[in-house]
């Protein structure tokens, strides 16, 4: 498996055991089977990170500087990351690790990597 699906697989395993951990708390379901809203949530969060410009070098959302997500979506994102950030240490701790290694990633904005391109190209 190369090492975008890799990093983009990871991704959304984190958030989907994050939304796991949220919905189970807040909407009385126990059997880890996300409620409607829950699942719709992720799957617009699949949905994101599919179409995310920066690929394999996609940095942490909260240090991305393209706010791809709707303000209301973001919002909840928020609130599901709040509840289940702190529990995750204890429920899933090496996709915290990972996510915190993943947060040293330097992002640098995709229009300023394709007008480095478009340089590079003229001098050729």
């Amino acid at each position: 498996m190369p090492a975008q699906e890799k990093h983009l697989d990871r991704e959304l395993l984190t958030i989907t055991r994050m939304v796991e951990i949220y919905c189970s708390a807040h909407h009385g379901d126990s059997d880890c089977m996300p409620c409607e809203e829950c699942s719709e949530f992720l799957d617009y969060a699949a949905v994101r990170l599919k179409k995310c410009p920066y690929g394999e070098d996609k940095p942490t959302c909260a240090k991305c500087p393209i706010h791809c997500y709707k303000p209301a979506r973001k919002a909840q994102a928020g609130k599901i990351m709040r509840y289940s950030g702190p529990r995750m240490l204890l429920h899933h701790p090496l996709l915290v690790i990972a996510h915190k290694l993943d947060g040293f990633r330097k992002a640098r904005h995709p229009r300023e990597l394709a007008r480095e391109d478009r340089l590079r190209s003229r001098k050729k």
